[in-house]
């Protein structure tokens, strides 16, 4: 499928038939997201993937009743990690074991701690998440060119998320994808006009 076709063709699915999705394609997905871009490549993103009915349940009352969460195949819960400290240690450590020369590695470390160092916890929370949306393209169009759909949502409590997934330091809930196969059709797609959006 051309690129052209899957953005075209790729909808917020609003319910899913309960089909499963192959663990294989599961696996393509989270391979695809995973080489999202990311400012200074520090990728500060976890994602929790959840497919047992009784916690997407759960977390379906945590995100408004809205059935998409339920009637998914697996549910793909998207984190913010504003350990940023931990991320260019890990970013330096990766970039060593995959010999990236000293000169430019040693430089993309300096950046990444001049841009993080300073950073208020506020700032980092939205400095990550901003990131975690990156992922999220790759997450719906990849979906998409797999031959599944998805939902990106925003629209559930990210306190009773963590309640019912269990918080974890340094990782906020920001945004939901759930993933399956489509129970309805895509409706005309809208989108406001070029003359509307280019400055």
């Amino acid at each position: 499928m051309e690129f052209r076709d899957i953005v075209m063709q790729r909808y917020a699915t609003k319910k899913f038939d309960g089909r499963k999705i192959p663990e294989g394609k599961i696996k393509e997905l989270l391979e695809l997201i995973r080489f999202a871009p990311s400012a200074v490549n520090l990728q500060p993103w976890m994602i929790r993937i959840v497919a047992d009915q009784k916690t997407k349940d759960e977390l379906r009352q945590a995100a408004f009743g809205q059935e998409q969460v339920g009637t998914c195949s697996h549910l793909l819960v998207f984190y913010a990690n504003t350990d940023t400290d931990s991320l260019v240690e890990r970013i330096d450590g990766g970039m060593k074991k995959s010999g990236v020369p000293d000169e430019m590695r040693n430089m993309m470390v300096g950046i990444a701690k001049n841009m993080t160092t300073g950073m208020t916890p506020e700032a980092k929370v939205a400095w990550a998440q901003c990131q975690v949306f990156l992922a999220l393209g790759n997450a719906v169009n990849g979906a998409k060119s797999l031959g599944f759909d998805s939902c990106p949502m925003t629209g559930f409590d990210p306190r009773q998320f963590d309640k019912i997934l269990g918080a974890r330091p340094h990782l906020v809930p920001t945004v939901i994808c759930p993933v399956g196969y489509a129970a309805d059709t895509q409706p005309p797609k809208m989108r406001f006009p070029e003359e509307e959006v280019i400055l």
